[in-house]
């Protein structure tokens, strides 16, 4: 497969386009937009062991403190403290390793959702058929939604509304060139 390739990447890089255009042989087709919008992730890994780290000492000296008074059940809750806060970040670490992708082809449109264990098909309809909702509140792109035949399926919920904007003006134009393929 012979083909120019251009990367688009937003502000904050939480999501990229890549536009290929050129030769494209018979078993894969020509992508008009093969977009991966990843979840913002706030915390790295090492500031996550130094928050846990200053948590923990924190929750030790409270426990100190209180097994020094008498009250021998607080650092029971401080530990139980201490877990929930490690629990949610492991979660949120969890959720920001998940990707949403959206293909265009001139044929179909197809939306994933992808971790590294497993992926799950989201939507898939024809291009043709396939129209973009742009729902705005004051001059913001609050939501994004794929519709065909009463159904709906929103995309790019991760991104910001300036994101979302500039990925619906995206998407607007990969749609219109692969319809444009087809006529």
């Amino acid at each position: 497969m012979a083909c120019a390739a251009a990367v688009v990447t937003c502000r904050g890089a939480l999501w990229s386009v890549t536009l290929e255009r050129g030769i494209v042989s018979a078993m894969s087709p020509l992508l008009y937009m093969d977009a991966e919008i990843r979840p913002n992730r706030s915390l790295s890994e090492r500031g996550f062991i130094v928050l846990i780290t200053v948590v923990t000492v924190a929750n030790c000296a409270s426990a100190a403190v209180f097994l020094a008074v008498g009250a021998t059940f607080v650092p029971f809750f401080l530990g139980l403290d201490l877990l929930a806060v490690v629990v949610a970040f492991l979660v949120s670490f969890r959720a920001a390793k998940r990707i949403e992708r959206v293909q265009v082809t001139a044929s179909e449109i197809r939306v994933t959702h992808e971790t590294p264990r497993w992926t799950r098909l989201v939507w898939e309809s024809p291009t043709a058929f396939t129209r973009l909702h742009v729902e705005k509140e004051e001059e913001r792109t609050v939501a994004l939604k794929l519709a065909l035949s009463g159904r709906e399926a929103e995309v790019a919920a991760a991104l910001s509304p300036r994101e979302r904007a500039d990925f619906a003006q995206a998407l607007e134009r990969a749609i219109w060139q692969a319809k444009r393929e087809r006529i």
